[in-house]
C-alpha cells in the first residue's frame, strides 16, 4: 500500500499535558482521509506537527516513504504539504492575488510582477474550479470565498497533500456543498486530502477513510462504507453512545418576553438589511430564526444585543423599551447573547479563561467589592464552570486563545447559560462543536425554557432549528415571511421560504 504521509507514533507534550499520545495517521495517495475525535481530541495539534508548526517529542514521519524532520512550515511546503487553517491567515487589505502570492511573489527585477502573477492565480483558479476575484480586498469577500483563497495559497505553492482544518465551521450550507465539490475536484486532480472535522455527515459524504482520535489518544481507522454509520463513528468519537433524535418536553409559552416592532437596522454600507420587522417571543418557548446568511441575521442579533443600533422601530424586553441600549444595559436588562463571532464579540482572547468566565459579572460581588477584584473567587466560579460545561483545558489560567475553537464556544456558553437570563440569544451556539457537546448544549438550552426563559436560537443548520425549537421564525430580505410548527413542517418548505419562493403567512 502506498502511503504519501505516515505519522507513526507521533507524541506531542505542553508542559505536563499529553496532546497527542502515540498516534498513528496513515494517508494513502488519491484519499480523503478523515481525522475525527471531540472538542480538544488533539486534532489541529496533530496536524499541525505534520506542517512544522509544532515539533514532536516522539515518533516520526514520512512524506512519500521517506524519513523527514518537518521543522517549520517552509519545510512542509517544499515536501508539498499545505495547510488551510480553520482561521483564516489572511491580510484584510490585501487583494486576493496579493494574499495568494505572499512570501511567494514572482519578480521582475526588483518589483512583483504582478501581471504574472494574477495570471498565474487565474489559471489555478480556474483549473480547480475556485471561481474568484483576483482584484477585490480580503474585507469585501465572503467567508467563503476567504476559504477557496487559503485554498488557493496552498496550491499556488505546488501542494499535493492539502490539510483542511474544520473547513466548514464557518460556512453556509451552501458553500458546504459547493467545498464538498472542491474537494473531489482536488482529488480527481491527483491530490491527497486530511479533512480534520466532528462533522460525521460530512464524514459520510466526503472520505474515504476515518481515523479517530480520543483525549489526545488513536481509537482507529475505518473505512467509510456501508458497514460504518454515523452513529458508530459518534460512538468511537466520544465514548458513547450519543442519541441524535431525544425527544423533549412540549413547550408552555407564557408572558411575552422579548417585543420587537417595525424595526428597522442598516448594515456597515448603510443598507437597511432588516426592514420594518416585527416579531414576539415568550417565556418558556425557543424560537428559531432559519434563513440563508446575509439576509439580516446578524443586524437583528447586534439590534437586540445592544452592539448596533436601529434606524427605526421598537425593542421591548419584560415590557421594558431596551431600544438603543449599551450592551452592558441590555445585560442588565436581562438578556444573554451566545455571538455567532466568537472571536470578535465573545471572548478577549488574550485574557485567560478564569478571567473570560466573568466579563459580565466582573463588577459584581462576590467577584469584586469597592473596586477591588477577588480573584480567588473568579478562579472558584471559573472552575465550577469549566467542570460543569466540559472545556477542555489545562488550567483556569491559560489564554482563550490557546483552546480549541469548540472549547472556546463551550467557555462562552457556560458563561452566558449560568446567569440564566430572562431573554437569550443563542446564535450559532454549536458552530465548531462535536456531536457529543452539541448533544449537551441542546439540553442547556432546553433546561432554560422549561425554567420559564424565552431563547432566540439563531442557526444556519436547519436539522439543528427543527430540531430544538418550539417555533420557527423564517427571515428572508430582512423580514419574516413565514412562522411555522417544526413538527408540521419540512427542511423543504423552510428552504422554500428561506430562498423567498413566497410570503408566507404565519400559522402558529
Amino acid at each position: 500500500m502506498e502511503y504519501v504521509i505516515e505519522m507513526l507514533n507521533i507524541r506531542k507534550e505542553f508542559g505536563t499535558f499529553v496532546a497527542n499520545d502515540n498516534i498513528t495517521l496513515q494517508l494513502r495517495k488519491g484519499e480523503i482521509h478523515a481525522l475525527l475525535g471531540e472538542n480538544g481530541a488533539g486534532k489541529s495539534t496533530l496536524m499541525n506537527v505534520l506542517f512544522g508548526l509544532y515539533q514532536p517529542e516522539g515518533g516520526e514521519i514520512r512524506v512519500r516513504g521517506e524519513k523527514v524532520d518537518i521543522e517549520n512550515p517552509n519545510i512542509a511546503n517544499d515536501l508539498g504539504i499545505g495547510m488551510v487553517h480553520q482561521h483564516f491567515m489572511l491580510v484584510e487589505k490585501f487583494t486576493v492575488t496579493e494574499n495568494i502570492i505572499l512570501g511567494s511573489e514572482p519578480k521582475s527585477g526588483l518589483t512583483v510582477d504582478r501581471a504574472t502573477a494574477r495570471k498565474k492565480v487565474m489559471d489555478i483558479s480556474e483549473q480547480y474550479g475556485l471561481r474568484i476575484d483576483p482584484d477585490a480586498k480580503i474585507e469585501d469577500i465572503s467567508v467563503g470565498m476567504q476559504q477557496r483563497v487559503e485554498i488557493l495559497k496552498t496550491l499556488y505553492r505546488g501542494a499535493e497533500i492539502l490539510i483542511f482544518d474544520e473547513p466548514t465551521a464557518v460556512l453556509t450550507p451552501q458553500e458546504i456543498q459547493e467545498l464538498i465539490q472542491i474537494m473531489k475536484r482536488l482529488i480527481e486532480e491527483g491530490k491527497s486530502i486530511i479533512l480534520i472535522t466532528h462533522k460525521l455527515k460530512e464524514i459520510m459524504q466526503v472520505a474515504d477513510r476515518c481515523t479517530v482520535i480520543r483525549r489526545g489518544r488513536y481509537i482507529g481507522t475505518v473505512d467509510i462504507d456501508e458497514t460504518v454509520n454515523e452513529d458508530r463513528l459518534a460512538e468511537m468519537m466520544v465514548g458513547r453512545e450519543v442519541n441524535f433524535d431525544a425527544e423533549y418536553s412540549k413547550a408552555d409559552p407564557q408572558q411575552v418576553v422579548l417585543d420587537i416592532q417595525k424595526l428597522v437596522v442598516k448594515d456597515s454600507r448603510g443598507l437597511e438589511v432588516v426592514e420594518g420587522l416585527d416579531l414576539q417571543i415568550r417565556s418558556g418557548e425557543i424560537l428559531g430564526i432559519a434563513g440563508i446568511d446575509g439576509n439580516g441575521q446578524t443586524e437583528l442579533i447586534e439590534a437586540i444585543s445592544g452592539l448596533k443600533k436601529p434606524e427605526s422601530g421598537k425593542i421591548f424586553l419584560n415590557g421594558n423599551d431596551v431600544t438603543g441600549f449599551t450592551p452592558r444595559k441590555v445585560t442588565e436588562a436581562g438578556v444573554g447573547h451566545i455571538p455567532q463571532d466568537r472571536h470578535k464579540h465573545g471572548l478577549v482572547l488574550d485574557y485567560t479563561i478564569r478571567d473570560n468566565m466573568v466579563l459580565q459579572t466582573y463588577y459584581k460581588e462576590p467577584f469584586s467589592k469597592r473596586g477591588l477584584m477577588n480573584y480567588k473567587a473568579v478562579a472558584e466560579k471559573a472552575k465550577a464552570l469549566i467542570e460543569k460545561f466540559d472545556v477542555r483545558t489545562p488550567s483556569v489560567d491559560v489564554p482563550a486563545r490557546a483552546l480549541s475553537g469548540g472549547n472556546q464556544q463551550k467557555a462562552i456558553i457556560a458563561r452566558e447559560v449560568d446567569r440564566s437570563p430572562d431573554l437569550l440569544i443563542a446564535a450559532q451556539p454549536t458552530r465548531g462543536l462535536d456531536v457529543g457537546a452539541i448533544e449537551f448544549i441542546h439540553e442547556q438550552l432546553i433546561k432554560e425554557r422549561e425554567k420559564g426563559r424565552a431563547v432566540l436560537l439563531i442557526s444556519f443548520e436547519l436539522e439543528e432549528i427543527l430540531h430544538v425549537s418550539d417555533r420557527v421564525a423564517v427571515l428572508y430580505e430582512g423580514k419574516i415571511v413565514g412562522i411555522r410548527d417544526p413538527k408540521e413542517t419540512t427542511e423543504q418548505e423552510l428552504g422554500f421560504l428561506m430562498a423567498g419562493g413566497k410570503r408566507g403567512e404565519e400559522t402558529v
